[in-house]
């Protein structure tokens, strides 16, 4: 195996391969995140700034500058702090700046990367930073034939680039049933506690039904999803009593198209 990939099988005994993110992508995403916070901090301090210079006299007596000081404190605590945590964790172990730069944190067996994962790579980020500008991260990084940091290693995670989705030139009859319909992933807003709220099985189930909607018979086909629509739609804040078949088709189909954004990764 090329030391820059990583090859997983799935439990069919099909491999998949992960282009592994080396030094350069993984510290230009670094430096853009570290960015984006020194700009919020920045910010910060000089809304602090007016706040005390526009406090009277009166306020200062009775409530004086600590509580303002002290508030600002704890939201810059919290921001820096839980930023990798919660963005990786959240959105796909994807920051911002691993975004722009089209890589991403999962785990070793190619799943999505999990709370606790997310909760201990960056709690040892505080070793790997040490002893100064993130010196033993870079180092290990460098030297690890994975490109692991610290963190990595105890969380079990690795960070690879973004697998592009190879798209076929003739498109697949569901797609083309998609597009008849004029249906995208856009026509259902999802926030990411109902997203992680779903599950490997409503992701199973949802595709299943995706995959065979155009082949069953229409009369089984309606009372299937009637059926996967009184399990998965009271999940996504979807009532399915008194809508039409047809529209329900439309919406377990869209669903399917988000979950697909979501689970297109996972083994």
């Amino acid at each position: 195996m090329n030391e820059d990939h990583l090859d997983i099988k799935t439990p069919e005994f099909v491999s998949i391969q992960f282009q592994i993110a080396g030094l350069g992508s993984r510290s230009a995403a670094f430096i853009i995140d570290q960015l984006l916070l020194m700009a919020f901090n920045i910010l910060s301090l000089i809304v602090l700034f007016f706040v005390l210079d526009g406090m009277s006299k009166m306020e200062f007596i009775f409530i004086g500058n600590s509580l303002p000081i002290a508030i600002t404190i704890i939201v810059l605590f919290l921001v820096n702090g839980g930023y990798f945590f919660a963005y990786e964790f959240f959105s796909g172990g994807r920051t911002l700046g691993k975004k722009l730069m089209g890589i991403r944190v999962i785990q070793e067996n190619g799943h999505s990367i999990t709370l606790l994962s997310s909760f201990i790579r960056n709690l040892i980020r505080i070793i790997d930073s040490l002893p100064t500008a993130y010196f033993l991260g870079i180092i290990m990084i460098f030297f690890h034939s994975k490109h692991k940091r610290l963190g990595d290693l105890v969380a079990g995670t690795i960070v690879v680039h973004e697998r592009k989705a190879k798209r076929k030139k003739k498109l697949s009859p569901l797609e083309n049933e998609l597009n008849n319909r004029g249906l995208s992933k856009d026509d259902l807003i999802l926030d990411e506690w109902t997203l992680k709220s779903l599950g490997m099985k409503d992701w199973k189930l949802v595709k299943t039904y995706a995959s065979r909607f155009l082949q069953i018979p229409l009369d089984e086909r309606n009372q299937l999803t009637e059926q996967i629509a009184v399990i998965l739609f009271p999940k996504v804040g979807l009532d399915p009593s008194g809508k039409a078949t047809d529209e329900l088709e439309n919406n377990l189909l869209v669903l399917y198209l988000v979950l697909l954004e979501e689970w297109e990764f996972e083994l």
